[in-house]
């Protein structure tokens, strides 16, 4: 019986940072921060990739402005705009991408998203304080103040109770 021929263990190169950059963008968009953790999570050395970054965002590429005007698109309506400024710090979008791409929720009435998702996701107003509790708790977990929550609890017909503030 013969034995295979052991295998040669060379380490590979880094692939280059600019294709990978690409073919990632393909997919989805990112924002600058996630894209270079992603790509220095291959291997590839950090002044190659921020080289190959440079180079998509001269290219038109690669935009924080425009990963964060998709991030608050696709969150804004089952967000509050805390929870939506949440989610751009944590992907470490610039603060000026950031607030430009928040200020286009300055317009909308959050009380009435945050009814509207109320009405999604349960079926009737609370009739205790405890079903209250829960609703609160799901709004306040969206991202939505606390004012906001029991406003729309009141408009969704839910008892006001004596300690709570108008």
């Amino acid at each position: 019986m013969r034995r295979p021929p052991p295998r040669r263990t060379t380490a590979a190169a880094p692939p280059a940072a600019l294709p990978v950059a690409v073919r990632l963008l393909a997919r989805r968009d990112y924002g600058r921060h996630e894209l270079r953790a992603r790509l220095c999570a291959r291997g590839i050395d950090a002044t190659s990739v921020d080289a190959a970054l440079d180079e998509l965002e001269r290219r038109g590429l690669l935009s924080d402005a425009r990963y964060a005007d998709a991030v608050v698109a696709q969150k804004a309506g089952r967000y509050g705009r805390r929870a939506i400024a949440h989610a751009l710090k944590e992907k470490g979008v610039d603060a000026e991408a950031a607030s430009a791409a928040l200020g286009k929720l300055a317009g909308r009435d959050e009380v009435g998203e945050a009814l509207a998702l109320l009405n999604r996701r349960f079926d009737k107003p609370p009739a205790n304080r405890n079903e209250k509790a829960r609703q609160v708790r799901f709004l306040l977990s969206r991202g939505y103040p606390t004012a906001v929550a029991l406003k729309a609890l009141r408009l969704a017909g839910a008892p006001r109770d004596d300690d709570e503030e108008s």
